[in-house]
């Protein structure tokens, strides 16, 4: 019912990494490379097979050409390169102030700054994919751009949010159950920004590692670390192709060896509806910026639900009641209502007012 710190055993995870990944149980992947599960965006998964890779898999998959058209990238790309230059020099997990560039909330900021970027970037079907597959509907997006410049240092091996930002003390604070539910609450992902030859430092991985179910436990272990050090695996990327993983995995970025590519990525972090996420968004604010362009779309769906608040709760059910059914309208709701029925921009800034203040 409990884990503890003193019954980890290094053995007992080596175990579990020693699986092979099966391609049989993967009938869509392109491929299986060094025990990665790869898909071709062009041949995805139906979400049982990709929900299946992420659990009981690997934990990690690799799609590639997630973006197939690198300019959608490019754009943002150059809205995220402004960002930081206009920024002063802040510090990330893993290295000290100025070292690397780190845009935290850049999902808002990018909504904010450059709309149209915004609404052609996360109209993404594999993003959309990835996340209901691992979370079903209502989830929240959050992103934060990382780039590694030349000579930027590894991280060490780590699990992520939500245990994973404790340490093993206020880790082990928790039942085992909630130590093996907080894998489901969040899935990571990456979208490769530049091409990322091995020698940039890609994220290293070690597959099969989310299925150690005392991990959070384990992971500041010396011969955890060791471990992961040793076996941990490394796969190029291209711009424009996205990798998903479990965040109970093992993983940590690479040591940026090459000599002029500054390796950027836009970490997804992405929330279960029922689970809190890392970073505080103004989701009202994104709502009213983004919404002219969702006008002009055939098919905003996935904007929508990368940009408003998906789940109808918490609330303030004196001012919010449920009258037309078991819970009111979410933020989406209200967005998705205003787009079917073509409503001014003045119109919907003063719903999602109200909308708010009903939850206060």
């Amino acid at each position: 019912m409990w884990f503890s710190e003193r019954d980890c055993r290094v053995e007992h995870l080596a175990a579990l990494v020693d699986t092979k990944t099966a391609p049989d149980d993967y009938p869509f992947a392109s491929s299986i490379e060094q025990n990665v599960v790869v898909y071709d965006a062009n041949r995805l998964p139906d979400p049982a097979e990709l929900s299946l890779a992420l659990s009981d898999g690997p934990g990690v998959v690799v799609i590639t050409g997630a973006f197939a058209d690198a300019s959608i990238v490019d754009r943002a790309t150059a809205v995220f390169d402004a960002m930081i230059a206009d920024q002063p020099a802040g510090g990330d997990h893993f290295a000290p102030p100025g070292a690397n560039d780190r845009v935290w909330n850049a999902l808002e900021k990018l909504a904010l700054r450059a709309p149209d970027v915004f609404a052609e970037y996360y109209a993404n079907d594999v993003v959309a994919l990835a996340a209901t597959a691992w979370l079903g509907p209502g989830y929240q997006v959050t992103s934060q751009v990382n780039v590694v410049n030349p000579g930027g240092a590894a991280q060490s091996g780590h699990r992520d949010y939500h245990l994973g930002f404790m340490s093993a003390a206020q880790a082990g604070r928790y039942p085992a159950a909630v130590h093996r539910l907080s894998p489901r609450l969040t899935l990571q992902g990456a979208v490769a920004h530049c091409d990322m030859p091995v020698e940039s430092g890609p994220t290293m991985y070690l597959p099969h590692s989310q299925k150690y179910e005392p991990g959070y436990l384990a992971i500041e272990r010396p011969e955890f670390r060791d471990y992961f050090d040793a076996h941990s695996v490394q796969l190029p990327l291209r711009k424009g192709d996205a990798v998903f993983f479990n965040p109970a995995l093992m993983h940590a970025a690479g040591t940026n060896r090459s000599a002029d590519i500054r390796r950027m990525a836009n970490l997804l972090q992405i929330s279960s509806a029922f689970g809190r996420a890392m970073e505080s968004v103004d989701r009202e604010r994104m709502c009213d910026a983004v919404f002219p362009f969702l006008l002009a779309m055939p098919d905003p769906g996935n904007v929508i639900a990368a940009t408003a608040e998906g789940y109808a709760f918490p609330t303030d059910l004196d001012r919010d009641q449920p009258v037309d059914g078991l819970a009111p309208p979410s933020q989406a709701d209200v967005l998705r209502r205003a787009v079917s029925e073509r409503w001014s921009p003045g119109t919907l800034r003063n719903e999602l007012a109200a909308h708010s203040a009903r939850r206060r």
